[in-house]
């Protein structure tokens, strides 16, 4: 059985099609962690807190807890199976400055098994 591919714990390039997902704030402040890699090396826009640009899409992790990310995490598979000529690379989103951990925030992603051009983090 082959195993699955899953993001390295660091990214710093990407293939033409892949895409670097990560935690970001709803105002899209990105200054620190993953948010900050994504702006200054894969396209992110400051003051956009949601969804795809450049090379990179974010999704919200520190408005409040959990189920405030839900539909964000939801929002973003859809998108990555509307787009299967991308490969969507995943960071341990929520797990650095927002300050959740891999077991809360891994569940979310439990659809995005289905989506082969969804990259997770080993263990999620």
């Amino acid at each position: 059985m082959e195993k699955k591919r899953t993001t390295p714990e660091y990214i710093t390039s990407l293939q033409p099609n892949e895409i670097f997902v990560f935690g970001s704030n709803l105002h899209g402040m990105h200054g620190g962690g993953a948010a900050y890699v994504a702006l200054r090396k894969f396209g992110a826009i400051m003051g956009q807190g949601v969804g795809l640009q450049g090379q990179s899409y974010a999704i919200p992790t520190m408005q409040g807890g959990v189920e405030t990310i839900r539909p964000y995490v939801d929002e973003f598979i859809e998108f990555a199976k509307q787009h299967p000529e991308l490969i969507f690379l995943v960071t341990r989103i929520g797990c650095g400055i927002a300050g959740f951990s891999d077991d809360e925030i891994s569940p979310l992603f439990e659809t995005a098994h289905d989506a082969e051009n969804i990259v997770l983090p080993p263990g999620w």
